[in-house]
């Protein structure tokens, strides 16, 4: 939106390493000077106590990829919003596709970690999208409000303090992407929801996910309705992930 500057955050998924990450994060610090746009990285679990003390004191925000939607107890394995909490993290990735599909996470569960979050005081971005037997059923629009429709109905008048990510599953990893119309279509379809529930719609981050790189990032940003992005490998390299958000500071 034209009264906010545009939101970019790196998902690292399950990819990182004590050396590597150290080296990426040197190189992006050294170049977000000449950034105006907000930024962030939402990484393993593991590695949030080594980025938050990499990025302290910067204008790089950090995050977590998942959060656990119960707040304590026997759940081996997983990671509440508590513990992220003690880490520093300002943002946390709740129902990314990756989580829906591998771990059969369904909408009320989304919508509960979303929920966690916003309690703690981390913003969970959101994730919606739908596959490609989804979109070539004509189905794409049914598919996102429905699970926008769960995080809304479980949040309520806190839905305004979300970021949500429109990341059609057909394009994660695959090279492909929704052209900068497509990505509007859908957007514009969410915003309209979103303003239906809230009157205060309008604060929310509107970002696209689905291969946007440093070729493609600038007809995506260009969008109305488009509030920068979520980007998944192109974030594992500095000079792309620096160019992509030059291109969003603009």
């Amino acid at each position: 939106m034209d009264n906010r500057s545009k939101l970019m955050v790196g998902n690292w998924k399950m990819n990182g390493g004590l050396t590597a990450n150290a080296a990426l994060l040197a190189e992006i610090l050294q170049g977000l000077p000449d950034v105006a746009c907000r930024a962030a990285v939402c990484v393993p679990s593991v590695y949030l106590p080594q980025v938050g003390e990499l990025l302290s004191g910067s204008a790089l925000a950090w995050g977590a990829q998942d959060v656990s939607a119960h707040e304590s107890g026997a759940y081996t394995g997983e990671v509440s919003v508590s513990m992220l909490r003690d880490m520093g993290v300002r943002y946390c990735i709740v129902g990314h596709s990756e989580r829906r599909l591998y771990h059969a996470e369904s909408d009320v569960v989304v919508a509960t970690k979303a929920q966690r979050a916003l309690a703690a005081g981390i913003t969970p971005i959101v994730c919606v999208g739908e596959s490609l037997a989804e979109r070539e059923a004509g189905q794409t629009e049914a598919v996102v409000k429905r699970q926008l429709a769960a995080v809304i109905q479980a949040n309520g008048h806190c839905i305004s303090e979300i970021v949500l990510a429109y990341e059609p599953v057909w394009a994660i990893g695959t090279g492909l992407t929704a052209t900068p119309e497509q990505a509007q279509l859908v957007h514009a379809v969410l915003r309209a929801q979103l303003q239906a529930a809230s009157e205060h719609a309008e604060r929310v981050p509107l970002l696209y996910g689905g291969s946007m790189n440093a070729a493609n990032a600038a007809q995506l940003l260009a969008q109305p309705d488009v509030d920068g992005g979520l980007i998944g490998g192109a974030s594992l390299k500095a000079a792309d992930f620096l160019s992509m958000l030059k291109t969003a500071s603009r």
